[in-house]
């Protein structure tokens, strides 16, 4: 089993994680794609994974899955240990609901406004940018946010009281966050306490 990553990236991180909360990051095979130099675009590539992007995992039996969420949910349900996608379906549904609300709310946003609104990763990469597209999505990050803020003055975690695939997307959102500038607010206190409290679990601070 592999992946294929690039280890300082956001999407890459999730995966990371979700292994380590499983103690299986032994039992896989991490392969670094070269994205700034284009090895993500290369016919190699994207024969493994036609989006073009990290990261991506072979199984041994030669698929191929691309997408953190899809990956998540093989990785749960291969290894041994507490769930990360819910037992009961009520559990998986806000599971899947928060985490949806989180990819596309903050990291995927974030992504926009760093790609589209900043140099990015530079003029090699950023083929086309419209800034007016990347400054919305920052708004929409900030919303998201305090959305988040608002979910966590109730629950433990972003989808309820067992942390959750939803909790590490929210974590890796917010580090590329801090990465692309985009500051939770001082206000946020759910927020920040719920980041604090995740950031010391050992598969993030070991």
């Amino acid at each position: 089993m592999k992946i294929y990553d690039t280890p300082a990236f956001a999407n890459p991180a999730r995966v990371r994680i979700a292994l380590a909360e499983k103690g299986a990051t032994d039992k896989v095979t991490f392969v670094e794609v070269d994205v700034m130099n284009k090895e993500h675009r290369t016919e190699a590539y994207l024969a493994k994974n036609p989006d073009a992007s990290v990261p991506c995992m072979e199984l041994d039996d030669g698929t191929y899955l691309s997408h953190c969420t899809a990956i998540t949910e093989y990785i749960d349900g291969h290894f041994e240990g507490v769930p990360l996608c819910g037992v009961t379906p009520k559990e998986r549904a806000v599971i899947h609901m928060m985490n949806r609300r989180a990819e596309v709310g903050l990291l995927d946003a974030v992504a926009a406004y760093f790609h589209h609104a900043t140099e990015g990763l530079g003029p090699e990469l950023e083929v086309y940018q419209n800034k007016e597209w990347g400054m919305k999505q920052r708004e929409n990050a900030l919303q998201a946010m305090g959305h988040l803020d608002g979910v966590l003055a109730n629950t433990d975690y972003v989808a309820g009281d067992n942390f959750s695939m939803a909790d590490i997307t929210v974590f890796a959102g917010l580090a590329f966050a801090d990465f692309a500038g985009v500051e939770i607010s001082d206000e946020l206190q759910n927020l920040t306490a719920w980041r604090g409290k995740v950031a010391a679990r050992p598969s993030i601070a070991g």
